[in-house]
C-alpha cells in the first residue's frame, strides 16, 4: 500500500513538473516568435494632407475597424477581456503623449499598416493587417492623413496578456499572426472604379479576411476567444439563401440582425455599419460571384 501511495506521489510530481515545463517552454517559444526580426522591403508612401484625402481617410477609419479597434479618437482602448486571461487593449496611435506612432517615416505606416511589422522590425500581434495589405497607395495614405491629423490625446502603447494555451498555439504556428498570412512579395493593388461592382467589391471584401479567411470559406478564428463562433463561410449557398437580396444584406451589417432577428454575436458592426451604399452594394455582389460551398 505505501509503496502505491508512493508511487502515484511521484507520478503526480513528475506530472506537474512536465506541466511545468511545458509551460516555461511555450512562453520561451511565443516570446521568441513575437520578438523575432523580420526584414520586409516596403516602399514608402508619401504623407499628404489635402482635404479630399482626410475626408476619404476618417472613412476608411471608421469603416475598415480603426477607430473600433483604436477608439473615434485614436487613444487605444479595451478590445478583448476574457475570463481564460486572454486581454488585449489597442495602443494610442494619435498624435498626444503615449502615443507609438509619434515616431513614424512614411515605411513605417506602410510597414505596419501593409505588412503586419512593426519599426523595430517585430510582427504585431492581433492587428489584422492582412486586412489592409491590399490597400491602395492612394487609400493608405488617406489612412495615414486622417490618423495623423487626429487631436492629441493621452494614451499608451499595446497591452496583450495571452493565455498559455494560446501561447502554446502561437508558437506552434496553429495560430498565425499578421506577418505570416502576408504574400509580402506583392505590388500593392491597383485602384479599379468605385462603383456598385463586383470588381470594386473585390476590394472591399479584402477587409473580410482576417476572420473569413482568405478564400471566404470562414471556419473557426484563430486566437479568438473560445465562446466565439466559427466565422460564416461566405461561400456557402446557405448564406445565400438567408441573404435574398441586397437590402437584406444591408440591414444585417446596419443592425448586426439576421433576417429572422437573431442577434449574431461576434461581427465588426460598428465598422460594417459605416460602409456606405456603394461599398455594401459592391461588397453583396461581389460575393455572390464566389463559388458556392456545400455549406458547413
Amino acid at each position: 500500500m505505501k509503496k502505491a501511495v508512493k508511487f502515484i506521489g511521484w507520478t503526480l510530481a513528475s506530472l506537474v513538473m512536465l506541466g511545468l515545463v511545458a509551460a516555461f517552454g511555450a512562453n520561451v517559444l511565443a516570446e521568441r516568435k513575437l520578438n523575432r526580426t523580420i526584414d520586409v522591403q516596403a516602399a514608402a508612401v508619401a504623407f499628404v494632407s489635402d482635404e479630399a484625402s482626410l475626408v476619404r481617410g476618417k472613412y476608411l477609419f471608421e469603416s475598415r475597424g480603426c477607430s473600433e479597434c483604436h477608439g473615434a479618437d485614436g487613444a487605444g482602448r479595451p478590445v478583448i477581456d476574457e475570463p481564460n486571461g486572454l486581454r488585449v487593449s489597442s495602443p494610442n496611435i494619435s498624435p498626444g503623449p503615449g502615443g507609438v506612432v509619434s515616431k513614424y517615416t512614411e515605411v513605417d505606416w506602410v510597414r505596419t499598416i501593409r505588412h503586419g511589422v512593426k519599426p523595430d522590425k517585430h510582427p504585431v500581434f492581433i492587428m489584422p493587417s492582412e486586412d489592409y495589405n491590399r490597400l491602395t497607395d492612394t487609400d493608405l495614405a488617406a489612412i495615414v492623413a486622417y490618423t495623423r491629423s487626429l487631436p492629441p490625446v493621452r494614451g499608451e502603447a499595446a497591452h496583450i496578456a495571452l493565455p498559455l494555451l494560446i501561447k502554446a498555439l502561437y508558437a506552434a504556428d496553429v495560430i498565425p499572426d499578421a506577418a505570416e498570412k502576408i504574400d509580402h512579395t506583392l505590388p500593392p493593388a491597383q485602384a479599379v472604379a468605385e462603383g456598385p461592382t463586383p470588381e470594386h467589391g473585390a476590394y472591399v471584401a479584402n477587409m473580410c479576411k482576417g476572420c473569413h479567411g482568405g478564400s471566404f470559406s470562414g471556419g473557426p478564428i484563430p486566437g479568438s476567444p473560445p465562446d466565439w463562433p466559427p466565422a460564416a463561410d461566405l461561400t456557402a449557398a446557405t448564406t445565400y439563401a438567408r441573404y435574398d437580396s441586397l437590402d437584406k444584406f444591408r440591414t444585417m451589417l446596419r443592425t448586426g440582425k439576421r433576417p429572422d432577428g437573431e442577434a449574431i454575436k461576434v461581427m465588426p458592426f460598428p465598422s460594417l455599419g459605416a460602409l456606405n451604399d456603394t461599398d455594401v452594394e459592391a461588397l453583396y455582389g461581389y460575393l455572390r460571384t464566389l463559388p458556392k460551398s456545400a455549406s458547413r
